[in-house]
């Protein structure tokens, strides 16, 4: 073999070990896949039960109002009703202990009495949102 011809085939080596390892870096290394909803999810508390996740800012003002309150231990707008054990008898949570939920009211503004509306946080900082009188719930996600 001339030395001109083990050039030729040396640099035809070396464009294809470029070429494999080009493709190669791909398949051995791929990189990290964007955060899927769900993981997002899982990071709110709450998220595992299989509810729908809400962000507060999309809840009503009240419902915000009432999360600072309870944050600031209140006061609260019915204090013998705030604060109080929720007993989940509906069973839409998931099963607890008896005091795991407590119950706070979110104001409907032209309502005479308390109205439908209820956060209702757990004892691992889980927080859920009823607009419906319990008939219905959502987790809240508190950090949006």
């Amino acid at each position: 073999m001339t030395p001109a011809r083990r050039l030729s085939v040396a640099l035809l080596g070396l464009i294809a070990l470029v070429v494999v390892g080009y493709f190669a870096k791909d398949i051995t290394d791929p990189s990290p896949a964007p955060p899927s909803p769900d993981s997002v999810s899982e990071a709110v508390p709450g998220a595992d039960s299989g509810l729908p996740v809400e962000p507060l800012s999309d809840l009503p003002a009240q419902a915000k109002a009432t999360w600072e309150l309870i944050g600031k231990g209140g006061p609260f707008p019915y204090p013998r009703n705030d604060g109080v054990t929720f007993q989940n008898r509906e069973k839409r949570l998931p099963a607890k202990p008896g005091d795991y939920y407590r119950e706070y009211t979110v104001p409907t503004p032209g309502s005479d009495d308390r109205g439908a509306r209820r956060l209702v946080t757990g004892s691992s900082e889980e927080v859920y949102y009823t607009g419906d009188h319990y008939e219905s719930f959502v987790v809240v996600d508190v950090s949006k």
